[in-house]
């Protein structure tokens, strides 16, 4: 199974819309969400620049959900 990881924080409408249409685009993927607020290296990192999508180190989306991206999950 694929697995993507989603950099979000609880409250965020736009994580929220991310990852029901990431979801919804491709069932057959596993998402792990990630609180940037949950460790001081991801707040840093990511700050307000949320969402990310990432799936083995490559960055899928940033902001919001790109259809595009499910192309790119797909493929080995």
């Amino acid at each position: 199974m694929r697995r993507v990881t989603l950099y979000s924080r609880p409250g965020c409408r736009l994580c929220d819309e991310a990852l029901r249409a990431l979801k919804a685009a491709a069932p057959g993927i596993e998402v792990e969400e990630v609180d940037v607020d949950s460790e001081s290296s991801l707040r840093d990192c990511y700050g307000l620049d949320i969402p990310v999508a990432v799936e083995s180190g490559r960055e899928l989306f940033r902001h919001r959900f790109d259809p595009a991206c499910v192309a790119r999950i797909r493929k080995p």
